[in-house]
């Protein structure tokens, strides 16, 4: 089969499409034919090998000189070719919308928990849109134990996570602030934003107001910004972020670190979920987008044979919502 891979860290130039083994689906897996992938700015801090404490910290991902899994991707879509033995939930030919490593190819062997079936009126691309970003936004709700009523604050709610993020927590009924640039506020408003902050003309942090909770998806802030806006009750919750070309190192680490040994010490409540993929989860966001609570938002479709492409547009152009691959 044709998939993404690349051999050694660097920019988008590293990444080609070529020919490697097809995969084999293993006892409780299944392998899908993919008709549709997303990228995910994982797809390009793991193509850079940054940051590069992560190196060091995450082996299961990430060696001296290349990531672990040559193949790019973790969201798909497509079609059941085949199970693996014990498989009893999918048949081939069924439809369906997953997360899982080496997405971006032809063929992927995914676990059966971590595979849903595709929310009806979709199509493939819609349904890649959805995995890592909308399961994401959904744990760091969760953990942020979100009620009805309350205050939120999402900064950066234009990206995948925020989309998402933003239409979730109005499902919850909250009174939601989205953080974002100008050229995307009408997107955050028409999503359900109460509050539209255009960061490049307001300080969120110097505004007086205060928040149940704080959903950070940039990592753009101090921990000191952070808790000014956040009510003495309230919580905080980090999430990915960092920039490209900037804090190569340490990035969105440098907060988390510093966030966990202040909370250690303080009354700070605050929590950085590790969000992994489910089943349970997967249903439970094609049932909201069945319902129409929640619709993926495509920014731009790439060809899989430019796929090197998409991940170069979602770094370097700073996307708004997600980025799809669409196989032919």
């Amino acid at each position: 089969m044709r998939a993404l891979i690349q051999e050694r860290y660097g920019s988008p130039d590293v990444l080609r499409i070529d020919e490697v083994a097809t995969p084999v689906s293993g006892r409780g897996e299944v392998l899908v034919r993919v008709k549709a992938a997303s990228v995910n700015a994982r797809d390009w801090h793991v193509m850079r090998g940054e940051p590069r404490l992560a190196r060091l910290l995450d082996s299961a991902t990430f060696s001296r000189t290349a990531p672990r899994v040559k193949i790019r991707g973790t969201d798909f879509a497509g079609t059941v070719e085949s199970v693996g033995e014990g498989m009893t939930r999918w048949r081939p030919g069924d439809d369906v919308f997953g997360e899982s490593g080496a997405a971006i190819a032809e063929y992927v062997a995914a676990p059966e928990g971590v595979v849903a079936r595709m929310p009806a009126g979709l199509t493939f691309e819609q349904a890649a849109a959805i995995p890592l970003a909308a399961n994401t936004a959904l744990v760091c709700l969760r953990a942020g134990q979100v009620e009805a009523g309350q205050g939120l604050l999402i900064n950066g709610a234009s990206g995948g996570v925020g989309t998402f993020a933003i239409q979730l927590a109005k499902s919850m009924r909250v009174h939601l602030t989205s953080v974002c640039s100008a050229r995307n506020a009408e997107l955050a408003r028409s999503l359900g934003a109460d509050v539209v902050v255009d960061y490049g003309r307001e300080d969120f942090t110097e505004s007086g107001r205060q928040y149940d909770l704080v959903l950070d998806l940039v990592g753009n802030r101090s921990l000191r910004d952070l808790r000014r806006v956040l009510k003495p009750s309230g919580i905080i919750v980090l999430s990915g972020g960092g920039v490209s070309g900037q804090g190569r190192f340490l990035g969105p680490l440098s907060l988390m670190i510093r966030a966990q040994l202040v909370a250690r010490m303080s009354r700070l409540r605050l929590v950085m979920p590790e969000a992994k993929p489910s089943t349970q989860n997967l249903a439970e966001l094609a049932a909201l987008v069945e319902s129409g609570s929640v619709t993926p938002i495509v920014d731009k479709t790439f060809a899989f044979e430019n796929a090197a492409e998409a991940i170069r547009y979602l770094e370097m152009e700073h996307a708004r919502a997600k980025v799809v691959i669409a196989f032919s």
